[in-house]
């Protein structure tokens, strides 16, 4: 090939450079071939055979198939109309795995998070699709393949977890490869939850720190990045505070004080910690709690006036089982369930209690209180907890009512009907319950119900108040709002229903220009509070 004698020619120094990363380009593009032969191995002769619930097959099929990233797109109202308290966004998370592994295991939980927007303002509403930022997701991006160690799904026998192990290993101290690095950039998909607290707007998942998310202007979510919460933690003179490596995806804001309070569980001692992160989102000083022995699965927690109540259950983390084959996350049957008490601002665990409360696997808390002398519970307990990681829609979720009595240390139990309506493979519709019903003669406490239709598959309801600042309103008086996709058709919708309504009646819907796949917990930030972001 001639070169044109016109043509600047390159000064030998930035030729010297670009031979120097061809070669590293090489060398990079050699070791993630061998890398990835390695990892193909594991798959085809190490690996167990794949069970349902880490089998793509089945894992990614239907509903749960993922879909690609969609930049923000006009939606039409093709049904009622939308009141104006909903001006703002509707955010939904949850697992969605840019790649699709072939042969390599892969359980629900662990799909990139992808987070599905709608953004409502003065009649325009547009909807996004878009990836949360994580240093996993961009790392496999970068490389082209999924490789990072799934909890759930990478521990498939003996030898392969074994030959896991090593080979993640060998790709994070690899020099050339050393774009993975989980230990100071962290190893979580951000695909749980989304929630708003301490001026910020953040992607959560329990084995990670919060990612920071902002909202355009015209529609758009994107990741600013992995947030410490203005912790100095690496340079922390404090000896007695910990890293501050993960929190739970499901913290808790105090909306009258501007605080969140939150947790980490950790495989360590301390195997769980509490703090509270103030208004300005400066996390303070963690509560390590002494009287935990195990590393514990608490994905939910709730948090009154006075108290902090943390549901210890039978699903561990217990790195030990991987050398009998298993996955490290399973459940202990041998451990009786139990719920820990701590006054809310303690400084230390001193004045924490705790009360055994046998068969309560608390998944998530819906809602806590005080009555004189009382704490009272309402959340969704797992009655067959070893389900719950096979297919989670089969570990029978019953709403309890708890009322823990403060000075007697005693709990008492109702149990009550499904909270969500389901068929073991679809949300297939929603209920809205009146608890104080059930207190007369056992009553049924279903006050109003709708069903999506035959092939419909819901996510979470999200309730979003009429009048947010009006206190003197009732606790239904706002609107239901969710997606729905229809297999039929083939089409997403976001639902709005009057959460009043004996039927929770539709009042409006709006077609989406992609599909939304199965996921996890969504919020509604209203247009005031996106323009305070």
């Amino acid at each position: 090939m001639l070169i044109n004698p016109t043509t600047n020619p390159i000064p030998p120094s930035t030729s010297s450079k670009h031979v120097t990363k061809r070669n590293n380009m090489r060398h990079e593009s050699l070791l993630a071939n061998i890398f990835n032969k390695f990892d193909n191995l594991i798959c085809s002769f190490l690996d167990k055979p794949l069970r349902p619930s880490i089998d793509p097959k089945h894992v990614l099929s239907g509903h749960c198939a993922p879909v690609d990233e969609l930049p923000p797109t006009i939606c039409d109202v093709v049904e009622g109309s939308l009141p104006s308290s909903l001006d703002g966004a509707y955010i939904r998370n949850g697992p969605n795995p840019q790649f699709v592994p072939k042969g390599r295991p892969l359980h629900f939980f662990e799909g990139d998070g992808m987070l599905h927007m709608i953004k409502i303002s003065r009649g325009k509403v547009t909807f996004c699709s878009r990836y949360v930022k994580t240093h996993k997701h961009m790392s496999e991006r970068e490389a082209g393949y999924p490789f990072a160690i799934g909890v759930f799904s990478s521990f498939n026998g003996l030898p392969a977890a074994m030959a896991r192990l090593l080979l993640i290993g060998a790709r994070i101290l690899s020099v050339a490869i050393g774009q993975y690095d989980p230990e100071n950039h962290g190893s979580g998909t951000a695909n749980v939850s989304v929630a708003m607290f301490g001026g910020g707007l953040f992607a959560l998942c329990e084995a990670d720190i919060p990612y920071q998310l902002k909202v355009t202007r015209n529609g758009d979510i994107i990741t600013l990045g992995r947030n410490r919460l203005h912790t100095n933690n690496n340079n922390n003179k404090n000896k007695d505070e910990q890293p501050f490596l993960r929190m739970t995806a499901h913290p808790k804001v105090d909306h009258l004080t501007g605080e969140a309070f939150a947790y980490e569980y950790d495989v360590i001692r301390p195997f769980l910690t509490y703090f509270r992160i103030n208004s300005n989102g400066r996390k303070q000083k963690g509560v390590p709690i002494s009287d935990v022995d195990g590393c514990t699965v608490m994905h939910d927690f709730c948090v009154t006036e006075n108290y902090a109540i943390f549901p210890d259950g039978q699903i561990m983390v217990k790195p030990v089982w991987v050398l009998s084959g298993k996955p490290p996350v399973g459940v202990d049957f041998s451990k009786v369930p139990r719920l820990g008490i701590i006054p809310r601002y303690a400084e230390d665990d001193r004045e924490m209690w705790w009360v055994d409360v046998p068969g309560l696997n608390m998944m998530h808390c819906i809602n806590g209180w005080e009555e004189e002398g009382a704490i009272v519970l309402v959340g969704s307990n797992g009655l067959v907890v070893d389900q719950f990681l096979e297919n989670f829609r089969y570990a029978e979720l019953r709403l309890e009512k708890i009322t823990i009595n403060l000075d007697k240390r005693t709990v008492q139990r109702q149990m009550y009907v499904y909270a969500a309506v389901t068929n073991h493979t679809s949300w297939v519709g929603v209920v809205k319950l009146d608890l104080e019903l059930a207190n007369v003669d056992g009553g049924d406490c279903t006050v109003a119900s709708r069903l999506y239709g035959p092939g419909c598959n819901g996510g979470e309801p999200f309730f979003v108040p009429r009048e947010p600042n009006n206190r003197e309103a009732d606790e239904d008086d706002g609107y239901l709002v969710t997606y729905v996709y229809d297999e039929n058709t083939q089409i997403s919708k976001f639902l709005v229903m009057d959460a009043k309504s004996p039927a929770l009646d539709i009042i409006a819907a709006v077609k989406l220009p992609q599909r939304v796949p199965d996921g996890f917990h969504g919020l509604f930030v209203s247009e005031s509070d996106l323009t305070k972001l």
